[in-house]
């Protein structure tokens, strides 16, 4: 598979397209201004404990206070509470030294939210989704600082290795390593990346993200609730970090800060590929030049067109979105059967690139084409389960039900991306409302008088294709030109335009210059 990164750095933010085959598969955008992004540390106040809810809503600095409920508050909850107290309330110059913290008892699953935030104290959480709709950021007690290799995890002492490592003699051989480099009181889980790297690779990812823990302790110090303490790394280093492995075979930057910190980080994990990262800079603009623009304009939108004719209508409610499959004028046998599991297969694939495009989560309901066979609608699952296989976001797939209803549920952690791809009508301007186009010929006439009268001479009329057929039909003397040129005494050339809209014109005169009332 071909694998592409393209990233416009712009002036209000950076935009991140992930191309497989040169189809747009995922969009990111990371504004200059964002706030409350996944994983931003913050030091929090508890304003509210719910007990029916048995969740507590938290001041973070939203406009409306976060949302984080007991399941989120993690076993060692009490150690956070005591760290936070701890690390605002330091006299020391160099803070604490966290090795020798000592940890409180875990929490118990099935206790109350004011058994443990009773007080409404300060707290250091992170936020686990941002603000979706009306509702606050989500939040977490359960601290995670990810890396490249392993994401750290303070105040416990566990290591686990990744499932996706599937070698159990390299999973002992990771587990090995980190217990023998990690300092106490803190967790360590060893990520997908980390198979076959050496113990220098794992020691130094461990211990840039020790120095980020140790940083926001110094930021706690004498810091006053709502307030940031820790901002997750910028989105575009997160999905470098997560995504950019040595299956890329390109990666297109505009930006000469990013092209340079992409390519040490691609000399870090694959020396040999360092030269796939490429500096964008020959004026054109970088989404234009690799089609992303083209994509983006027709993958958005309600409706989405499949190449074999059928299309998909996706439509988003409150509580899910629904995805409607339509076979349009597809036909592949004289067999419906068979035209329907041909139609679905493809709408499948489809709409398993639109959840990763658009960032869909929730729960989504597919209508597909109705299918009688048991054995194609197990065809149309597996098939479903294998195009999400590099979501990696986490999902599940239902199978098909009775009415013909297949239920995905995928994780959401950010809002939607929505773009809207119509634009402002040319001759309204967004009114709705035109000028009758049967007056036309009456208008450009009222013109051509005031500008004769003026004494302007051998005009030439730009006008709309279809206006220009309409000005010179019929024989050359009885056209709509030549009464014009007979009335007026003056020559007038009419030449269409194919880039105007239908009711546009514009008179010039014998220098080629446009004439402005």
């Amino acid at each position: 598979m071909n694998k592409e990164l393209i990233i416009n750095a712009g002036p209000t933010g950076v935009e991140v397209a992930l191309l497989e085959d040169k189809k747009l598969v995922e969009l990111h955008n990371e504004k200059a201004d964002a706030n409350f992004a996944v994983g931003d540390l913050y030091l929090g106040k508890v304003k509210k404990l719910i007990p029916g809810l048995n969740a507590a809503f938290v001041d973070v600095g939203f406009e409306k206070d976060a949302f984080l409920h007991y399941t989120d508050l993690s076993p060692y909850a009490r150690s956070i509470l005591k760290f936070t107290h701890a690390a605002i309330n330091v006299n020391t110059k160099e803070g604490f030294d966290f090795s020798k913290f000592q940890i409180e008892p875990e929490i118990v699953k099935t206790g109350k939210i004011n058994e443990v935030l009773n007080g409404k104290p300060n707290i250091l959480v992170q936020i686990l989704k941002e603000p979706i709709a009306a509702k606050g950021p989500r939040l977490s007690c359960e601290i995670s600082l990810p890396g490249r290799f392993v994401v750290v995890t303070p105040f416990n002492d566990i290591v686990a290795v990744s499932k996706k490592i599937h070698s159990s003699d390299e999973r002992k051989r990771l587990q090995k390593i980190v217990e023998a480099i990690k300092p106490k009181n803190y967790g360590v889980i060893v990520r997908t990346a980390a198979e076959g790297k050496n113990t220098a690779e794992l020691h130094e990812d461990l211990l840039a993200l020790i120095r980020s823990w140790e940083t926001i302790q110094q930021n706690l110090k004498g810091a006053v609730p709502p307030t940031k303490v820790m901002s997750e790394q910028d989105k575009t280093t997160s999905i470098l970090r997560d995504l950019l492995n040595e299956d890329f075979n390109k990666v297109v930057i505009n930006d000469k800060n990013i092209y340079n910190d992409t390519r040490n980080y691609i000399q870090k994990i694959a020396a040999h590929k360092s030269d796939i990262v490429v500096y964008h800079s020959n004026g054109t603009p970088i989404f234009d030049q690799y089609g992303i623009t083209k994509q983006v304009k027709s993958s958005f939108g309600k409706t989405v067109n499949l190449p074999s004719g059928a299309y998909l209508i996706i439509e988003h409610t409150e509580a899910l979105h629904v995805i409607d499959v339509n076979s349009g004028y597809k036909s592949v046998s004289n067999n419906q059967e068979e035209n329907a599991l041909e139609t679905n297969l493809e709408a499948a694939e489809e709409i398993a690139r639109q959840l990763r495009l658009r960032d869909i989560g929730g729960i989504i309901v597919v209508d597909f084409i109705d299918m009688k066979l048991p054995d194609n609608k197990k065809k149309l699952q597996d098939a479903m389960e294998g195009f999400m296989r590099s979501d990696r976001a986490k999902h599940a797939v239902l199978p098909i039900s009775r009415f013909g209803l297949m239920q995905i549920t995928r994780q959401r952690m950010r809002p939607e991306v929505n773009i809207n791809t119509t634009e402002t009508c040319p001759t309204c301007n967004g009114t709705g409302k035109v000028a009758p186009a049967l007056l036309l010929e009456d208008e450009i006439e009222k013109r051509l008088h005031y500008l004769v009268t003026h004494q302007h001479k051998n005009l030439t009329l730009l006008v709309h294709p279809i206006v220009h057929s309409h000005l010179t039909k019929g024989f050359l003397m009885s056209s709509t030109r030549w009464k014009w040129r007979r009335k007026y005494k003056t020559p007038i050339k009419i030449k269409p335009a194919s880039d105007y809209y239908l009711t546009e014109y514009h008179f010039f005169d014998a220098n080629e210059e446009e004439i402005k009332l």
